[in-house]
């Protein structure tokens, strides 16, 4: 039986720092990533794809508000807009993968499923907004925002700007995660719970009602392989291992991490919110919830003996 593997890709990957976030740069930019899945492919993985949407997302967000200040067009609620994201960067990724697949002679079904991911609306994140989403906004428009919508906004002082936060509460079950696995281990590539999935929760007893936080994607994405039986978990970023004192005379590159390690670092500090440290939670999820390997490396090293940082179980 051919291993089965959940890739998380970043937001990023897609739309890049710089960029105006043209359909022909997100399309180049997917193609480039797909490349390097088929490294996967020739390694005899079953391939479950997942992305953020933060760059996306965001833009999604400003055409909402301007449409409703200009036209008069309703305004849709995060977890509308979270969908929307997943249609448009799935199909963008599935047909770039497409491509190049026809490139290689390989044919394989690309299926992007809408994911839902149930959460608890009494999770304690909620009263504390920590997520940032959106574009970058000055002090002073920020403050205008906020005073106008009940909203938070917190500074990036590393990146000059203001961004909302919103909850980012602890995704507790996949939607139609036994059909996932199954499309999967049949040897279609499946694209799933895209930016962290779509937030909903029981507004009563069997009824589903979406929310507008937004789910941190690598902790959905670890929680997805973890329910569906994966043999691996890649966990891609822009570096091609994790350091300690990263960027600095200090650095020092770890190739190999246990659990306890990673729960050690952590709690020392060694890994910021805002990049390495959602990352390092979630291999820990993964590889306490299911006892095999997470990865963490750049999308060039996937299927690379030796690449990215291992965390393993002991």
């Amino acid at each position: 039986m051919k291993k089965l593997a959940v890739v998380a890709f970043g937001g990023n990957a897609l739309l890049q720092a710089g960029q105006k976030g043209t359909i022909d740069e997100q399309e180049e930019n997917a193609y480039r990533a797909s490349e390097t899945l088929v490294k996967l492919l020739d390694r005899d993985y079953n391939l479950v794809l997942t992305h953020g949407n933060g760059p996306q997302v965001g833009n999604i967000l400003l055409a909402n508000q301007a449409g409703d200040q200009t036209h008069g067009v309703p305004e849709m609620p995060l977890d509308i807009c979270v969908a929307y994201s997943q249609g448009f960067i799935g199909y963008i990724i599935e047909q770039q993968l497409r491509n190049v697949l026809l490139s290689k002679d390989m044919d394989r079904d690309i299926l992007t499923i809408v994911t839902q991911v149930l959460v608890n609306k009494d999770d304690e994140a909620f009263k504390n907004p920590t997520k940032p989403i959106g574009p970058y906004y000055s002090k002073e428009d920020a403050e205008k925002i906020m005073a106008e919508t009940n909203s938070k906004f917190v500074e990036d002082k590393a990146r000059g700007g203001w961004r909302k936060v919103v909850a980012s509460p602890k995704p507790l079950v996949i939607s139609n995660k036994k059909s996932i696995e199954k499309i999967a281990r049949e040897g279609h590539i499946v694209i799933a719970v895209g930016g962290g999935g779509i937030p909903a929760f029981y507004v009563e007893p069997n009824k589903l009602q979406g929310i507008d936080p937004v789910i941190d994607k690598d902790l959905a994405s670890a929680l997805l392989a973890a329910q569906i039986n994966a043999d691996k978990l890649f966990i891609l970023t822009d570096v091609a291992k994790v350091c300690l004192n990263f960027n600095t005379p200090e650095e020092k590159v770890i190739d190999r991490m246990t659990i306890a390690e990673a729960k050690q670092y952590l709690a020392e500090g060694h890994f910021a919110e805002g990049s390495m440290a959602p990352k390092i939670r979630a291999a820990v999820h993964f590889v306490e919830n299911s006892g095999k390997d997470a990865i963490i490396t750049k999308s060039t090293l996937l299927g690379v003996d030796d690449g990215g940082t291992r965390i393993v179980m002991v």
